[in-house]
Formats: C-alpha cells, sequence, structure tokens
C-alpha cells in the first residue's frame, strides 16, 4: 500500500513537473496545438470516410434486397404460368403438363437461387472494400497521431 502511494505521488510530481516545462516552452506548445489540428483534421476525414463507407454498404444491401426480390418475382410468375399449364391440360395431357411444371418450378427455383448467390457476392465485395477503406483512414488518423507525439516531443527535448 505504501508503495503504491509513493509511486502514486511521484507520478503526480512528475506530471506537474512536465505541465509546467510544456507551459514554460513555447515551441511545445506550438508542437502541440499543431498536433492537436493535424488529428483533428484526420479523424475528421476519417469520420467522413466511415460514414460513406456506410452509406455504400447501405446501398448495396437495398440493392442486393431488391434484386433477390426480382428474382422471387420472376420465379413465382414462371411457376404461376407452369401451373396454369397443367390446370387447363386434358386429363391424359395432365401428366406430361405436370412433369413440365416440375421442371419449370426447379429452374424457377435454381435461378432464383443464382441470382440471390450473385447479388449476397456483391454485398460481400461492397462489405470488404468499405471495410478497407475504413482501415486505411483509421490508419492515416493514428499515423497523424503519432507525428504530432513525435514533434510534441522533438520540442521538447530542445
Amino acid at each position: 500500500m505504501n508503495k503504491l502511494l509513493a509511486t502514486l505521488i511521484a507520478s503526480l510530481f512528475a506530471s506537474m513537473a512536465m505541465a509546467q516545462t510544456a507551459a514554460s516552452n513555447p515551441d511545445v506548445a506550438k508542437a502541440e496545438a499543431k498536433a492537436d489540428k493535424a488529428t483533428a483534421k484526420a479523424a475528421d476525414k476519417e469520420a467522413k470516410v466511415d460514414a460513406k463507407a456506410d452509406q455504400k454498404n447501405a446501398k448495396a444491401e437495398q440493392k442486393a434486397g431488391e434484386k433477390k426480390a426480382e428474382a422471387h418475382s420472376d420465379a413465382m410468375k414462371d411457376k404461376a404460368k407452369a401451373q396454369a399449364k397443367v390446370d387447363k391440360a386434358d386429363p391424359e395431357d395432365k401428366a406430361k403438363q405436370t412433369a413440365k411444371a416440375e421442371k419449370t418450378a426447379a429452374e424457377a427455383n435454381a435461378d432464383e437461387a443464382k441470382a440471390g448467390i450473385k447479388a449476397d457476392k456483391s454485398v460481400a465485395k461492397t462489405h470488404a472494400e468499405t471495410a478497407a477503406d475504413k482501415a486505411k483512414a483509421h490508419a492515416k488518423t493514428e499515423e497523424a497521431k503519432a507525428e504530432g507525439q513525435a514533434n510534441v516531443d522533438k520540442a521538447a527535448a530542445k
């Protein structure tokens, strides 16, 4: 407990001494202001990239949903047409028309599944691209922070 208290008191005095040194050195204050400005600018750019990426993701998901809905609608139309032919068929042709209708339904389901897969693939690609954009923007922000801190440390060392 005594060691902890001694460490806390020592760190308090050290931080106060550093604060006084920074306050008394105009170069350090100038470097800190410049670093803060650069960091804020980078963070603002990062926020814009994030917002744009989120908007792009939402747009891709909406487009994929529309494509899937359109594929489902087309499949249902094809199935309905095939069933209508079965219903109109003569009793002796009904078995043949039923087989054709089943084949048409299977093809429609396959086409719908392919369209869904294609739409999902497009969404996944967009998510990957936007994640990369976000990561780059975050890295630039971190770089600006580190560069600013290095300049502050350099000014303090003078």
